[in-house]
């Protein structure tokens, strides 16, 4: 499994709008320059977040980008969806069905049962972590995802 250049440059640049604050917005410029990216690639990747209602975008000279809603509603799991998608869904098996119309395996699936569980697996951690607990330093945010985690594991119990 591997997280997609848009997943990982997406979720930067929505990190760096939070950071940024609410009051000029951040320009595609700036945020080009900070995340190492195109223009033409941040720009795609803010009409993707703006349309999905993560952001909007402020007008004028020093118009730029700002959160639509505050960080702690932002679920990571639906931004790392609208970015690239689950890792796992039905229509894998259509997908993956070698030169076969319908995959071999199709009525009996061991290997579905294992994708399936993986993405449930990820979905419960993304579920649970909003974009304020990455707005942070790094070490801040590993205590803070720990702490859910553990949260998570004490409510199964």
């Amino acid at each position: 499994m591997k997280i997609t250049a848009q997943e990982e440059y997406g979720l930067r640049i929505l990190l760096h709008i939070a950071r940024h604050g609410d009051k000029e917005g951040a320009s595609i410029p700036m945020i080009s320059d900070a995340e190492g990216l195109s223009a033409a690639y941040v720009a795609k990747l803010t009409r993707t977040l703006r349309l999905a209602g993560y952001i909007n975008s402020t007008p004028g000279n020093k118009g730029g980008y700002i959160l639509a809603k505050p960080a702690e509603e932002i679920n990571i799991n639906q931004v790392m969806k609208v970015l690239g998608g689950s890792l796992y869904s039905n229509k894998f098996c259509e997908d993956y069905s070698g030169s076969l119309k319908l995959c071999t395996n199709s009525v009996d699936c061991s290997v579905r049962s294992l994708w399936q569980m993986i993405q449930l697996s990820v979905d419960q951690l993304l579920d649970n972590i909003s974009l304020k607990e990455l707005i942070s330093t790094e070490q801040a945010s590993n205590i803070q995802i720990i702490n859910k985690i553990n949260a998570l594991k004490m409510a199964k119990l």
